[in-house]
């Protein structure tokens, strides 16, 4: 059954996302910040929206996908954010990757307006996003996952409800420290590989076959191996989601040296002018390290 959607934040994981909900025949209200990203929505049937409150007044379901907690917080109660607009019975999707913690204020916000909030956040990059197989963790009630599982289903192939408000962006959270330690692994058994005078593409292809084989080892190995850091997924955009990891384990209390360890060679990059590559230029790091180019 055709709805009426709303998406908010027309970015590299957004926009095709947008598309997606837009193809499976659901009217589509879109905002972005710059025009130019609502032109390939607008040419799909998608009516563009000079604000988030235009969203608010058309669309039953509203998705934001944007960069960190200030821009969701923004967007959700700003001085023009959605909630001036928003009516009793509508849903708030926020697939972005923020922190736990905001996203539980935000939705105990939204429920005194009788509206109900759903955290999203997903994994899969930018060709999860097109190819529509992304993994989506959910946190909210189980009435409202069951309302936007088939909107889900558009958008990807692992979905599933983790419990209750801010759940999602927890098991987000524990993605990006699995996907960070891992991608640490890889980088300094490659490099440690390269030292010893052994080839390393063979290497990572003995590893694929045995107990050490990974997604991380396949297509971040590659990466390191091509010396080919086109974005997937930014070094900048990494180091912002082990922020909110860390900052909510100093809130309570967790200790996590291994996500902090990698936490500072993410900010080693953003000094060093890498922030646009793909987070496996933590590799280059490790190479300082050990005198390897």
């Amino acid at each position: 059954m055709a709805m009426k959607l709303g998406f908010i934040g027309l970015g590299i994981m957004g926009r095709p996302m947008a598309l997606n909900l837009r193809r499976a025949g659901h009217a589509l209200w879109v905002h972005g910040r710059r025009p130019v990203t609502m032109e390939v929505l607008v040419e799909a049937g998608a009516q563009a929206c000079r604000s988030v409150a235009d969203v608010a007044v058309n669309a039953e379901i509203i998705f934001i996908m944007v960069s960190d907690t200030p821009d969701v917080e923004n967007i959700v109660l700003g001085e023009t954010g959605l909630i001036h607009r928003l009516r009793a019975g509508q849903v708030i999707v926020d697939m972005s990757t923020i922190s736990p913690a905001s996203t539980r204020r935000l939705a105990q916000e939204l429920e005194t307006r009788g509206v109900e909030m759903l955290d999203a956040p997903v994994s899969g990059g930018e060709i999860g996003a097109i190819n529509a197989n992304l993994s989506i963790m959910v946190g909210g009630r189980e009435t409202t996952f069951q309302r936007v599982k088939p909107l889900f289903d558009v958008l990807g192939k692992n979905v599933v409800h983790v419990g209750d408000h801010g759940a999602g962006q927890v098991a987000k959270a524990c993605n990006q420290i699995v996907a960070a330690l891992t991608i640490e692994a890889v980088s300094e058994a490659l490099t440690f590989a390269r030292r010893n005078g052994v080839d390393a593409a063979r290497v990572r292809a003995a590893l694929m076959g045995g107990f050490a084989g990974s997604k991380i080892l396949e297509v971040h190995g590659q990466r390191m191996l091509d010396n080919d850091f086109k974005p997937g997924f930014k070094v900048k955009l990494h180091q912002k989601d082990l922020r909110i990891v860390i900052e909510d384990a100093h809130r309570l209390g967790i200790g996590l040296p291994g996500a902090a360890l990698v936490a500072q060679h993410l900010n080693a990059l953003m000094g060093s002018g890498d922030g646009e590559l793909d987070s496996s230029a933590i590799v280059k790091v490790i190479e300082r390290m050990s005198g390897t180019r």
